[in-house]
C-alpha cells in the first residue's frame, strides 16, 4: 500500500522532439505511446515516446523500427476510442529466438497508448517544460475502468483499459527541462551544429549581431531564440541565466574575447571554446587574470572531441559529440 502513496519517482528518457509534437497535436485523433517499465534489453527506458498521427505518420521511435507497426495500430485505436490503453510487448520467449520471429532483444516493455484529444492543456504543460520547468508526469488507476493522469498542474480522468500484471498502481516519471546551450557566433559550422543539438535535446539559443551571419529567408537557421547583443555582457544577455552551455565560435577575435570575459562571470557549468591552443592563449593574455581564473576548469578549448577530419561538418560533430558526453556524464 505505501507504494500506491509514495511511487518511486523514476527520471524519464524524454525526447523533445516527440514532445514538441505532442503539442502542436493535442486537437487531432493523436495518440502518445508512453514507456512506463522495461525489463531486460530494450531499445528505449522509460519515459521514451512516440507520437502516432495516422497511418505511417510518426514522430519518435520505441525499437529499431520492428515493433512500431504492432504499437501504431493499437496506439491510433485508443486515439479512436478516447481512452488510454495499456500495451505490454515481451519478446523474451525463447521459442520466438529459435524459430526467427523475435525482434533480436530480449526485453518487456509496458506501454501508456495516450489520446491526446482527451487531455486539454497538455500543450501549455509541454510549453512549461520548453521554457525550463522539471515536470512530474503520473498515472494512477482509479478503478472501475478510469484512470487519473497528471504532467505538472495539469491533470486529467481518463476512461482506461486495465494495467498488465506487474505494473505498479501508481507511476511517475520525472521530466527533466531541456538543457539548454547558447551559440555564440553563427559561422559556417552553425547549420551542421544547431540540427544536431536540437535533435538531441537542447534548447539553442543564439547570440549574433554581425548582419552577415545573422539568420535571415536565405539563411534560416534553426535556433529556439536568436539575440543581437552588442557588448555581450552577462547582465545584457537573459537567456545566461540558465544555460548549461555555452559555445563561442565567432572565428572572430575580439567578439570571442568579449564573449569570455562576459562568461567568466556567469555560473555556465560548461564553456566551449573554438579554435586551436594558441587561439586560448593569446586571448588569456588579454583578459583580465580575474576572468582567466573564473573560467578555470569551465572551459574547454578546443571544443569538441578529436574525432578526425577537418571542416564544418568535422566541427559540428565533434562539439555536438562532447556535449552528448557531458550531458550524460561520460569523458567521450
Amino acid at each position: 500500500m505505501q507504494d500506491d502513496l509514495a511511487p518511486t519517482l523514476q527520471q524519464a528518457e524524454v525526447h523533445r522532439g516527440v514532445m514538441d509534437a505532442s503539442a502542436r497535436a493535442v486537437h487531432a485523433h493523436v495518440a502518445l505511446a508512453l514507456v512506463v517499465q522495461t525489463e531486460g534489453s530494450t531499445y528505449v527506458r522509460s519515459g521514451a515516446m512516440a507520437l502516432f498521427d495516422g497511418p505511417d505518420a510518426q514522430v519518435g521511435w520505441l525499437s529499431g523500427g520492428c515493433l512500431e507497426p504492432e504499437i501504431e495500430v493499437r496506439a491510433l485505436a485508443a486515439a479512436r476510442a478516447g481512452q488510454l490503453d495499456w500495451m505490454e510487448v515481451d519478446t523474451r520467449d525463447d521459442e520466438d529466438l529459435l524459430s526467427g520471429s523475435a525482434v533480436g532483444c530480449r526485453g518487456r516493455l509496458v506501454l501508456a497508448l495516450l489520446p491526446l484529444a482527451r487531455l486539454p492543456g497538455w500543450d501549455q504543460a509541454v510549453r512549461a517544460w520548453r521554457s525550463g520547468t522539471d515536470l512530474t508526469l503520473t498515472l494512477q488507476p482509479l478503478g472501475e475502468g478510469a484512470l487519473a493522469l497528471a504532467l505538472g498542474d495539469r491533470q486529467w480522468k481518463l476512461p482506461a483499459t486495465a494495467a498488465p500484471a506487474g505494473v505498479q498502481r501508481t507511476i511517475a516519471l520525472l521530466f527533466k527541462a531541456p538543457p539548454k546551450v547558447v551559440l555564440f557566433g553563427a559561422g559556417p559550422e552553425l547549420p551542421h551544429l544547431l540540427p544536431l543539438l536540437r535533435d538531441g535535446g537542447w534548447m539553442t539559443t543564439l547570440v549574433e549581431r554581425r548582419p552577415r551571419w545573422s539568420p535571415s529567408p536565405e539563411r534560416p537557421l534553426p535556433a529556439d531564440d536568436w539575440q543581437a547583443i552588442a557588448p555581450a555582457t552577462a547582465a545584457m544577455l537573459p537567456a545566461l541565466a540558465d544555460a548549461d552551455v555555452a559555445l563561442v565560435m565567432h572565428h572572430n577575435f575580439e567578439l570571442d574575447r568579449e564573449a569570455l570575459e562576459a562568461l567568466a562571470a556567469t555560473d555556465i557549468p560548461f564553456i566551449g571554446l573554438l579554435g586551436p591552443h594558441r587561439r586560448r592563449e593569446d586571448l588569456f593574455r588579454l583578459l583580465p587574470p580575474a576572468a582567466v581564473d573564473a573560467l578555470g576548469k569551465r572551459l574547454r578549448s578546443p571544443v569538441g572531441l578529436d574525432l578526425g577530419g577537418r571542416g564544418e561538418q568535422a566541427i559540428a560533430l565533434s562539439i555536438a559529440a562532447q556535449l552528448q558526453a557531458w550531458r550524460h556524464g561520460r569523458t567521450g
